[in-house]
């Protein structure tokens, strides 16, 4: 991942990425750490730049670390805006963690139960 990608995506600066995807960018580069954009800004709460990505094509279900892919990282978070759009944009639910204690075996839903988060329990079983 380019550094002025990363840093665009870390601002939550739209405006920038369009820019630097009509010249090219991939809108699935990884940085050090095997994120994608989309992943970054799952996780930092940049629900303006998730949407963005997502009507650019990001890729949905990749994972880095410990196998979390970017709707896990929203609710290991608490970003539920984020685990909705993630949801009905149709991130894959059946994913699981791996490695790390607290992640491995898990599933977004599975986390979200496991840090009480009714709002995003609901939200990954389909019932809101």
């Amino acid at each position: 991942m380019k550094p002025e990608w990363e840093q665009a995506v870390r601002r939550g600066d739209v405006e920038c990425l369009g820019r630097l995807l009509t010249g090219g960018a991939d809108v699935d580069a990884r940085d050090r750490y095997g994120q994608t954009a989309l992943m970054i800004a799952a996780q930092r709460g940049e629900s303006s730049v998730v949407r963005f990505l997502l009507e650019n094509g990001a890729a949905l279900d990749h994972t880095a670390k410990y196998g979390l892919s970017a709707v896990m990282l929203a609710v290991i978070v608490g970003h539920a805006d984020i685990v909705r759009a993630l949801v009905e944009a149709g991130a894959d639910l059946n994913l699981r963690g791996t490695g790390a204690p607290g992640f491995a075996g898990k599933t977004a839903l599975e986390l979200a139960t496991a840090r009480g988060q009714a709002d995003m329990v609901a939200v990954l079983r389909g019932s809101s």
